[in-house]
This record gives C-alpha cells, structure tokens and sequence, in this order.
C-alpha cells in the first residue's frame, strides 16, 4: 500500500524504515519462514534492492563490508533455522571489527512457535553472543519500530543487531500511524576535547623520548596527515597495525609497517629497540600475548573510546580524544628538529627491507611467487582502487608487497579472521563504489569456501578483478604448524582446484598463470575486461613460507654460521641486514630486546 493509504503492511513498513536510514540494498535467500518480506521488498523495489546471494555466509560477509567501506550499516537476511545459523560468520565478522549490521532472521508463524514445527526452534540464544541487540518480534504493529530500535542499537554500539521475525506478522496490515523511522534524529557523538594538561605532558614525554614510535592503529584513519606532520616534525618513525596500512603512504620512507606474524621487519624489530610508544587510535591484539611493549619505558595513548585506554598496555599518559584533534595541537605545540640517529637507522633500515621486497617482486626467472603476482597487481591498480582481502598468507603478502595510499581502501576480516571474506567484499565494494576499480585477493583456501559466490558478481554486473593464489595449501596454517607441531604436516594441503574453469563455469572469463612471464599481459587483458564486466586470474604459486619476519636467524650472536646461510638461502635474503648494524652505523648501542610471536 502507498503512504497515502490509512494502513499499510508491517512488512512494507519495515522496509521503510530501513530506506530512511539509508539502506539500498541487502542480501540474502529467501525461505518459506521469510517470504512475507520478500513480498514486502518486491513492494519497495525501485528503492531498495535485493541481492541474491548462493550462501547467506556470504551475505552476512558482504554486509560486514559495506559497513567496514561505508560506515552505513549493513544488511542481510536467512531464513528460520539454517538459513540464520549460516550467517554466523558474517555476524562475528562484524562484531570483531565493531562494525554495524543488522541480521534479519526468519521465524516460524506465531501460531506454530514452540510447537516443535518445521524449522522451528529457539532461535534467540544462537544470537546472544553476536548481537549487541538481539529480540524477536512478537507483534505486527510493533514490527517497525523493532527494526528502527535494531538500527539505533547497531550504530550506537558499532556491532550487530539480530531480529527474529515469524513470518505471519510482516503480512498483516497496520495503521501508518503504527510506524516511524528515527533516521533524522540520528547524531554522531560529539568528539571529545583533548585534556590540554595530559596533551602538554604528553607531548613533553614525547619531545624528550630518545627512541620514539608512533603506533597507530585504525582508529586513525582520519588522522594520516596529522601523523605525518608529527613524524617529519620531530623524526619518529612510524608503524600501524595492518587494517591501518594506507592511512601514510606505503612509500613512506620512514614507514615500518605493521609488528608481529601479518608484519614488516623494520616494524618488529624497531618495537623491540623502542624506549617511547605513542599508540593512537589502536588495539592491537596481539599486544599482552607477544609481550610486545616489554621494552618500552614510556607507553602515551590517545583513544577515542574510553574501554581502550590502558587495554593493552599500562599508559603512562593516556588521553580520551579523537586522534585528528589530539595531533593538530602536538602538531602545534612543537618546533621541527634536525634527524636523529635513531632517525637515520630506521631510515636505513626500512630502505634495506623495501629493496628486499623489490627484489622478489622483480623477479624474472624461477618458480612463480605471490611477490610477482602482487606486483602485477600494483601495475594495473588504479590510483583509488579498492582491495577485499581475504585471510591467510595473502594478508602477510599484501601487508608487505600491495603498495597503497590513503586514496585505496583495503579491508579484511581484521580480528575474527574468518576465511572466504575475498569473494563478498568485492561484491560489496562493487555495489558501493561502482566507478571504483576492485579487487578481491584470496589463496586458494579462502576462495574455495566462497567460490560459488563468482556468479553474484555475474549476475549483477559487478565488474571485480579476482585474483586467486593458488598453492594447494593453508599456507599460513601450515607455517603455524612448522613452528609448534611435533609431527609433519597435517591437514594443510590438498588437491588443486582450476579456479579459471570455475569462473568460466559461472560465465566469467578466467585466466591461468603460472610463469611469471604470463603476468603482464594477462593481467593487462583483465583490466580491460574489468572495465565491464568480472573477471578471474587464477595464478599458480609456489609454496614458499614468506620471510619469518616475527623469528629471524640472522643474528651471529644467537645463530652459527650455517644456520644463518641457511635461512638466508630459503628466504632468498642474502642482502638482507639486521636492524642493530645500522643503529650500530648511526652510533646507537642496540640493546639485547626482541619480540615474541605470541598467538595460539
């Protein structure tokens, strides 16, 4: 019915609200315990637009993305029983990385409900943990207003919310005096000012710190300007955490990287020399279980959330303030200075590690790498690409090789780390940004759970540029297991998949590579092909463990001669220095600190 009518349906009104706050589109599969909304979004369909997806996992992912690319809340459905528990890793996904979302979940009719019927069961409990707002409908006429509820609460604690929804109420008639939206009111909290007396103090800590880093972390990625100011101005290097990579420019060069395993040598080992940590907008979560501030004297915080503060590390000076506002006044407060020596040896070393990466991505000869295959990437990526990235040794490889500025956005499952997000956030990133260049980035073992989803990319005209790195292994479950397990391998690798012929499969155009000299033109041919319509390269990589940046063996004080030309010669590193040669060249005493890989 029209608004111009004294009722309408409670399905219709629930769709509206969800337009008034600014949804487009949502993803799921319907089922016969959802089909009355599906009525009602066939109602809205010139303003709201269903996409199907092969598996609600899926839709559950790609809402997880919009939010992640977008800041708007994501939205996905699944039918009562399965169709609701798949979307379970989608949810977590959100909730990790306190983005918001809302799951719809179908029920059975109110008149079958605790009647142990067809799919039917207690559905409330499977969602406590995951959502932040978790309720089933019990009414028609409230049916609106617990969606409206459902978006308020999502936004207002950054994570998901669930509605069970039996399936008989979105079907009745209400009064259209019965619902609202409260999208208009919606608010951003107000930032909060910086403490001027903490911000002096710590900007005095800062100042006097002899061996200074600032740490940041996604929460400052409104900041990169500021953080660069602050790092030109008074010569401290940088490091982020790796959702933080792009905030400063890759090319940086006194960029570390990020610190642990998905991490750059400079990073870890300037952590362990560090005698001052600024951490800004960060919660790195690897902090208590690698010991990684062992060896800091000073640890100053700025954090936006008052639950951060002090998380992961005691703060000698923490501040509750936005990291852009807290930075333009240190900005303010201090002179430039000359470089330091300290300065100078992350200088060099950062230097040292990127002809490294250069000279594996270089390579014209020998085994096809993910080094090569990134840098064919880096070719053809436009100046605003977008990247899905899914989890695995693609996020250490693309950590190290993907070159990005604050134009790119790059996106992964951060903190649930669930496999298969590559294919769904590309979908996502496509309807978002649809003048955007996408690219989804997955091994071989992430795309294999989602690879179905290729032809939502087809059937919605979603032109992404898959690229696959296909190795036949969980590559960084396997190097997991070469560390701690006492036995081979096990369950780590299997049988090869032609990811070229499942995108054919599906009607998409797929390529394989497997020399490095195939890289170049077919990856030219994808770009173009992109330009309208989805395209897939399936590159067949070596197995190669990438460089143990968190356990090097390079140090001759730890290591004998033959170990070292050992692991030098596996890892192709023989023109790789260790960061205490140069503190050594620039006159510092490196002292005996180094970090711990932490994790399971």
């Amino acid at each position: 019915m029209t608004e111009g009518t004294s009722s309408i349906t409670a399905g219709v009104a629930l769709v509206k609200v969800l337009e008034a706050w600014g949804v487009d589109h949502l993803y799921g599969i319907p089922g016969g315990s959802f089909n009355s909304v599906m009525d009602a979004l066939e109602a809205e369909k010139d303003r709201i637009h269903y996409i199907q997806v092969r598996h609600e996992e899926v839709g559950a992912m790609a809402a997880a993305a919009d939010a992640k690319l977008t800041g708007k809340i994501g939205v996905c459905f699944g039918s009562a029983g399965p169709g609701g528990t798949h979307l379970m890793n989608g949810l977590y996904d959100a909730r990790e990385d306190h983005v918001p979302v809302l799951a719809l979940v179908g029920q059975f009719g109110t008149s079958g409900m605790n009647m142990d019927t067809f799919q039917e069961m207690n559905e409330n409990p499977i969602y406590a943990d995951v959502g932040a707002y978790n309720v089933t409908a019990v009414s028609a006429k409230t049916l609106p207003h617990v969606i409206d509820e459902a978006i308020r609460r999502a936004y207002a604690n950054s994570g998901v919310s669930v509605v069970q929804i039996p399936v008989d109420l979105p079907w009745q008639e209400i009064a259209q005096s019965d619902w609202y939206a409260s999208a208009s009111s919606y608010q951003k909290p107000l930032l909060p000012q910086p403490d001027s007396d903490l911000l002096g103090k710590l900007t005095d800590q800062l100042v006097a710190a002899k061996r200074p880093v600032i740490y940041y972390g996604i929460g400052a990625r409104d900041a990169g300007d500021e953080i660069l100011e602050l790092s030109k101005k008074l010569k401290i290097p940088l490091m982020s955490t790796y959702p933080a990579k792009g905030i400063v420019p890759d090319s940086y060069p006194a960029y570390l990287g990020s610190a642990n395993r998905v991490a750059q040598k400079p990073a870890n080992e300037a952590l362990a020399q560090a005698d001052t940590v600024l951490f800004i907008g960060n919660n790195y979560p690897f902090a208590e279980v690698s010991n990684a501030f062992q060896h800091t004297a000073h640890f100053l915080q700025i954090d936006i959330d008052p639950a951060k503060l002090g998380k992961r590390h005691q703060a000698d000076i923490a501040i509750l303030a936005d990291a852009k506002l807290a930075l333009q006044q240190i900005n303010a407060a201090v002179s430039e200075r000359p470089e330091t020596p300290w300065w100078q040896a992350n200088v060099a070393n950062v230097a040292n590690w990127r002809d490294y990466l250069a000279m594996l991505e270089n390579k014209q000869f020998g085994n096809l790498q993910a080094y090569q295959v990134l840098k064919a990437v880096n070719d053809i990526a436009e100046d605003n690409a977008i990247f899905s990235i899914d989890v695995g040794d693609i996020n250490l490889n693309a950590n190290r090789d993907l070159q990005l500025t604050p134009k790119n956005q790059h996106f992964t499952s951060n903190l649930f780390a669930t496999m298969g997000v590559g294919i769904p956030g590309a979908i996502a990133a496509k309807l978002d940004f649809p003048n955007r260049q996408v690219f989804n980035l997955a091994g071989d073992g992430g795309a294999s759970m989602t690879m179905q989803d290729l032809v939502t990319q087809v059937q919605y005209h979603l032109p992404a540029i898959n690229v696959i790195f296909s190795n036949q292994q969980y590559g960084f479950i396997k190097d997991e297991q070469e560390d701690t397990n006492q036995n081979d391998y096990i369950g780590v690798e299997f049988d090869d998949i032609d990811f070229s012929k499942v995108a054919e499969a599906v009607n998409m155009k797929g390529f394989r590579v497997t020399k490095i000299e195939e890289l170049a033109p077919t990856f030219a041919k994808a770009a173009e092909i992109a330009k309208t319509e989805p395209v897939l390269i399936d590159a067949v990589i070596s197995g190669d463990r990438p460089l143990p940046v968190e356990n090097l063996q390079l140090d001759p004080a730890k290591f004998s001669p033959e170990e070292i030309e050992t692991f030098k010669k596996r890892y192709e590193a023989q023109d790789l220095k260790l960061f205490a040669d140069f503190l050594t060249q620039f006159g510092l005493t490196p002292n005996e600190g180094q970090s711990a890989q932490g994790g399971f």
